[in-house]
Formats: structure tokens, sequence, C-alpha cells
């Protein structure tokens, strides 16, 4: 019995999920941008993340862009970093 619960809620999970949006070229260059005004002058950022299926938000400082690994830091809590890839990024905001 618990093995028919799990796997409707994994159906009813599944059903929620949502395709990863596509950006054009425009809104990764705006992004790009707002990502470099937030660390310059150290604005607080809400980021979008798509994640297996679901879009998460982040609020926190940006603290360390890495355009070689294509790789963004966020400091969410005092000290507590959690790392993104770009590609994952659905969308940012300065807050």
């Amino acid at each position: 019995m618990p093995e028919h619960v799990k796997m409707m809620h994994d159906a009813k999970r599944d059903e929620l999920r949502v395709n990863k949006p596509i950006l054009d070229e425009y809104q990764i260059e705006e992004y790009e941008q707002i990502m470099h005004q937030a660390m310059e002058f150290n604005f607080k950022v809400k980021l979008k993340v798509w994640e297996d299926g679901f879009i998460q938000e982040y609020t926190g400082m940006l603290r360390r862009l890495d355009e070689l690994n294509k790789v963004i830091y966020l400091e969410i809590d005092d000290n507590n970093l959690i790392k993104k890839r770009f590609s994952d990024i659905v969308g940012i905001d300065q807050i």
C-alpha cells in the first residue's frame, strides 16, 4: 500500500513540472547586465532558477560570477553560498 501512495504522489508531482523556458539573446544580455550591476553596486537580487522541472526562487547577494565555468555564487543567508549554473537561470530582478 505505501508504494501505491508514493506512486500517486510522484504522478501528481510530475503533472506540476514545467518545461525549461527558452531565453532569447536579449533576455540573456539583460540578465547579465543585472548580474554585473548587482555585483558592482551590492544590490540584492531575486533569482529564478529552473531545477528538475520546477522554478525555484532565491533571494540574496551575488558574491561571484565565474564566467569561465558559467556559474554564479549567491549568498542567501549569512555566509551560506549556493552555486547555480547560468544556463539554469530563467529570471533575475534587482531588489
